[in-house]
């Protein structure tokens, strides 16, 4: 059972927490790590052992919740004046690139089609196995074949 009340917790540790915060996300986001963390301690604080050392077990609740907070700022929209131009992933790739299926038509007929099944259709390997009758592993490895030999016959596609 605790008898020192978490206010005065906060008043000791408040500072050490705020600079654990700022190292993991940075000035920005530290505050809000910081409310976190102490949220999460104030719902665990009646059940820590009194033997505990408190400011070790605050800094470990800072870190993963600074790491959380993190996460979620790399989540977050970010407001743009206009959106950056992308093709859909359903364009057909010819119509940005007239040459690809004449180049695709120049690999071996298990690289074309692991290459068309998995890059263009996005069926992972194990179907693919089933479909050209071979393993994954066979199949991944037909792909990263033709995709190879794509980039040495076809260079422009690296840039996409």
């Amino acid at each position: 059972m605790r008898v020192r009340p978490f206010e005065d917790v906060v008043a000791e540790h408040g500072a050490t927490v705020l600079r654990v915060c700022r190292a993991v996300v940075g000035p920005v986001d530290a505050e809000d790590a910081w409310s976190e963390t102490f949220l999460s301690a104030l719902r665990a604080y009646p059940d820590l052992p009194s033997d505990a050392n408190v400011e070790a077990w605050l800094v470990t609740i800072a870190h993963r919740r600074a790491i959380d907070v993190g996460r979620a700022r790399s989540r977050r929209a970010v407001p743009v004046d206009s959106p950056p131009d992308r093709p859909s992933a359903r364009d057909d790739p010819a119509a940005r690139h007239p040459d690809l299926w004449s180049a695709l038509q120049r690999l071996p007929d298990k690289q074309r089609l692991a290459v068309a099944y998995h890059h263009i259709v996005g069926l992972p390997f194990a179907e693919i196995a089933e479909l050209l009758g071979n393993s994954p592993d066979a199949a991944r490895r037909a792909a990263a074949d033709g995709i190879k030999t794509l980039r040495r016959i076809y260079p422009e596609d690296e840039t996409t």
